[in-house]
């Protein structure tokens, strides 16, 4: 295979996933994370929920493992667990991007 040939197949890869993304829609019975609440090194230390439940760290977590939050993943990073947006490849709603309160 030529360089070109990768690049085209990436470029095909890219665009189709362009197509298939489609606008975040609300999950049923899962609240939608919309703002954070950052400490002075940039790290998340609480999060706001659309029906305005502020929960910290922890708490917000606890209700990702249960699956109560919406568009949020839990990973294993550091030896603890992280919370994340899902990588749907939209940064706007990535939690480090939402408004702070």
């Amino acid at each position: 295979m030529f360089m070109s040939d990768f690049e085209e197949i990436y470029n095909e890869y890219k665009q189709k996933g362009a197509q298939q993304s489609a606008p975040i829609q609300q999950q049923e019975g899962k609240e939608t994370i919309i703002a954070v609440r950052k400490n002075d090194d940039g790290d998340i230390i609480a999060i706001k929920t659309e029906s305005g439940r502020e929960l910290d760290y922890v708490k917000a977590l606890e209700e990702a493992k249960r699956g109560s939050l919406a568009h949020v993943d839990v990973f294993q990073k550091y030896g603890r667990d992280i919370l994340r947006s899902e990588p749907d490849g939209i940064k706007s709603n990535n939690l480090d991007n939402l408004p702070t309160f």
